[in-house]
């Protein structure tokens, strides 16, 4: 475990769920993620966590990152990672190949070539 203090570094506050992993214990466990940074992370859960547990964190747009828990208080924990992570990665948005269009957009049911509904119809 990294006895670094890096309580200093900047971290993004945010609210997203991760699973995480135990080394040793087949059966994950679903948190929330309260803050995330480069070098860890806050996560608040049912996990049966102990300091020094080694771990593995399942994020969004990330995928899975090891580390160890340098802390334990209540349900809240926090996870120093093995390597550095680009923490802007899991605020991104996930997107799918049906997402082709804008979900503020609608079809328009007049037709924009009949000179009739030019005026009408607003140009974006």
């Amino acid at each position: 475990m990294n006895a670094v203090d890096t309580r200093h570094i900047s971290r993004d506050s945010l609210f997203l769920a991760a699973d995480v992993r135990l080394d040793g214990i087949a059966d994950g466990h679903r948190v929330k993620v309260r803050n995330l940074s480069a070098g860890g992370m806050m996560a608040d859960g049912e996990a049966p966590v102990v300091r020094g547990s080694i771990i593995t964190v399942d994020l969004r747009n990330i995928g899975r990152v090891e580390g160890s828990v340098a802390w334990v208080q209540g349900n809240r924990f926090g996870i120093a990672f093995n390597k550095e992570i680009d923490p802007k990665l899991a605020r991104a948005p996930t997107s799918t190949a049906q997402d082709t269009a804008p979900r503020f957009t609608r079809s328009s049911t007049r037709d924009p070539n009949d000179p009739a509904n030019a005026e009408r119809l607003r140009k974006i």
